[in-house]
């Protein structure tokens, strides 16, 4: 695809450090207007990736363009059109909201008048209105991470990364970070953004899911729970509601006809073969002297996602 329908393209990136490979030859687009998530465990090498995206970092071989800059040799350009915002809050603690958007616009070249729109139309958008004038540092963590979203976007950026955005805040402000994302991306705004939350990854357009410095996968979470070695052929998943549930859990993973089993929301969580049958789990756990109230199909979860590539991963 052209320019103007991405606004990340990946070529071949990768970076060493001595003998060391971080990220090994990496490639994907991502889609301008979308919410792309961006995951792996710690180490895997999603923060080096980012860093070289942010034109920080320079790569060993390959390429990549932001918003059309390269990353090699139009870094300042790729700064100057891009947002960041990182789980740390990222603001002086000791100013006032508005003295941090006034900071953050500042050094991003914005001045008098178009300084003061700017903070207008952010802090508008944001709901600041009545924290102007409030320490930073005072705020709750819910609305230290709106502010720090408003310095990100306070030079209209084309795509703000967002690494952790919703780390140590409480599940309402999760929720209200979210649809402000979703108000913006509707309105062209692309977001990169890395998180450890399933939830949080369901809601994104794409999911990248980068493993031992090499890109596993990258596609939409309905295609992902697709994936043959999420559904084995043969097998079928299924919730079983049991009291109490993690004796359940611990009686239901030693059986022969189980292949695997979690615990989601206070139920269990089955691989089963196709041919097992509920009358086989209703009487293995009441045999252990549990009380069963259902059993229904389920179907696998971004978890489940992850778990079966991982698995694959480390078998390969």
């Amino acid at each position: 695809m052209g320019w103007e329908l991405n606004a990340v393209e990946i070529n071949g990136l990768t970076k060493r450090f001595g003998e060391f490979t971080a990220v090994d030859n990496v490639s994907f687009e991502v889609r301008k207007g979308e919410i792309f998530g961006f995951l792996g465990p710690n180490g895997s090498g999603k923060s080096t990736c980012i860093r070289m995206l942010c034109g920080l970092l320079n790569p060993t071989s390959g390429a990549a363009k932001v918003n059309g800059f390269d990353i090699l040799t139009e870094s300042e350009k790729v700064k100057q059109s891009i947002g960041y915002m990182s789980q740390a809050f990222s603001l002086y603690k000791d100013l006032t909201v508005d003295e941090n958007l006034e900071f953050f616009g500042g050094i991003y070249g914005l001045r008098g008048n178009q300084l003061a729109k700017r903070k207008a139309e952010v802090v508008e958008l944001l709901g600041m209105g009545r924290y102007l004038n409030r320490q930073s540092g005072l705020l709750s963590g819910g609305w230290q991470q709106r502010v720090s979203l408003g310095a990100a976007l306070i030079h209209e950026p084309a795509l703000i990364f967002l690494d952790e955005p919703t780390a140590g805040i409480d599940p309402v402000a999760r929720r209200e970070l979210w649809d402000l994302l979703f108000d913006l991306s509707s309105a062209g705004k692309t977001f990169f953004v890395t998180t450890h939350y399933m939830d949080e990854a369901e809601r994104c357009d794409e999911i990248g899911y980068i493993y031992l410095s090499k890109l596993a996968f990258k596609a939409a979470p309905r295609e992902l729970k697709a994936l043959p070695e999420v559904n084995p052929l043969g097998t079928k998943r299924l919730s079983v509601a049991a009291e109490p549930p993690a004796q359940a859990l611990a009686l239901l993973k030693r059986q022969e006809f189980v292949i695997d089993a979690t615990m989601v929301e206070a139920e269990v969580h089955l691989l089963v073969p196709t041919e097992s049958t509920d009358d086989q789990i209703v009487h293995t756990l009441e045999n252990g002297r549990i009380q069963v109230h259902g059993i229904r199909s389920v179907e696998p979860s971004l978890e489940d996602v992850f778990v079966a590539v991982t698995r694959r991963l480390n078998q390969s």
